[in-house]
C-alpha cells in the first residue's frame, strides 16, 4: 500500500472523477423511469459495469510501484483498458440517448465525467512515460 504522501494530486484526482462517475451513473440507473426493469439486465448492468470497471482498474494502477519493470507494464496495460472501458461507456452513454432512457443535458452532463476521466488518465499515462 502506498503513503498518501507518495501520491501525485492528478493521480487522486483522476481517481476522484472516476468515484464520481460511478456514483452518477448508479444514481442515474437506479431510476426506473429512466430505466424501466426491461433494460436492467442489458443496458443498466453494462453502464454501471463499465463505470465499476474503470474505477477499479485505476484503482489497481496506481497501487503499483513504477520503479518494478513489471508492474509498470501492469500499471500502462490498466491504464489502457480504462481508456477502452470509457469509450465503451460513451457508446452505452449515446445508446442510453438515442433509446430515449436519458435526454440531451444528461448526456452531456454524464458524457463530461466520463471525457474528464479519459483525459486525465491519458495525461496520467503520458506522465509515467516521461518518468
Amino acid at each position: 500500500m502506498t503513503n498518501h504522501q507518495d501520491k501525485k494530486p492528478s493521480e487522486l484526482t483522476v481517481i476522484t472523477k472516476a468515484k464520481e462517475l460511478v456514483k452518477h451513473t448508479y444514481t442515474l440507473t437506479e431510476n426506473t423511469e429512466r430505466f424501466p426493469k426491461k433494460y436492467r439486465f442489458t443496458l443498466v448492468n453494462r453502464l454501471q459495469n463499465r463505470a465499476t470497471d474503470i474505477f477499479e482498474c485505476l484503482i489497481e494502477a496506481n497501487e503499483l510501484d513504477l520503479r518494478d519493470p513489471e508492474e509498470a507494464k501492469e500499471r500502462a496495460r490498466l491504464q489502457a483498458r480504462a481508456l477502452t472501458y470509457c469509450k465503451e461507456l460513451l457508446f452505452l452513454l449515446e445508446l442510453s440517448f438515442e433509446q430515449k432512457r436519458i435526454n440531451a443535458k444528461s448526456l452531456e452532463y454524464w458524457s463530461k465525467l466520463a471525457f474528464d476521466v479519459m483525459y486525465m488518465t491519458k495525461a496520467w499515462r503520458r506522465r509515467d512515460k516521461g518518468r
